[in-house]
């Protein structure tokens, strides 16, 4: 898998690379603002990007303005947030596309989950930090969304309420990581949350 790393903090950014790397993937780039990010990622079209969502030059939005950017443009590269923020403004869009993950840096605590996610979002796949789902969920959306969802969403949505990754849902409920990775886009997307 070849990477490509934006976090403004230097420590992170080449701990992050240095882990990765040890596990046998290739960092082919890294940065500290999403300007930067954006010309890395068209000099090196990686499969995967762990980005940060404040960066500078204002410690807004701007690895999520880049995220967006980068999953519009590149519909194939997989972008990971890592951060110490849950920001649900363009957080939204990206999800209902798969290829997309959103971790917490103070609640990851195993790396080899760390990288399993990172496999998941490069080929395709979703990881979101349970957090980061109640924020989404608490987003605004239309009236009465939850009537929209069928038995079986229900389901996985309470148990993604209850924290549980999409292979502890899949567990639980006997269904393959990619169908509830399929029915957790259906119910972000009928939730309103599928901004484009």
């Amino acid at each position: 898998m070849r990477i490509v790393i934006a976090d403004d903090a230097a420590l992170l950014r080449d701990g992050l690379a240095s882990l990765v790397e040890a596990a046998g993937h290739e960092v082919v780039a890294r940065c500290a603002d999403a300007q930067a990010l954006l010309a890395l990622v068209e000099e090196h079209a990686p499969d995967l990007v762990v980005v940060d969502v404040r960066m500078p030059p204002s410690y807004d939005d701007e690895g999520l303005v880049a995220a967006a950017q980068i999953r519009r443009e590149r519909p194939g590269t997989g972008v990971l947030v890592l951060s110490q923020h849950v920001e649900v403004r363009h957080a939204a869009q990206l999800v209902a596309g798969g290829g997309f993950g959103y971790l917490l840096k103070d609640r990851v605590l195993d790396v080899e989950d760390f990288l399993d996610a990172a496999r998941r979002v490069a080929s395709g796949g979703s990881v979101l930090d349970p957090e980061v789902v109640a924020s989404l969920l608490s987003f605004p959306t239309r009236d009465d969304p939850l009537a929209a969802l069928t038995p079986r969403e229900r389901e996985v949505l309470a148990l993604m309420a209850e924290g549980r990754t999409n292979a502890g849902i899949a567990r639980r409920l006997w269904l393959t990581e990619k169908t509830v990775e399929t029915h957790v886009r259906s119910i972000l997307g009928k939730l309103g949350l599928a901004l484009n």
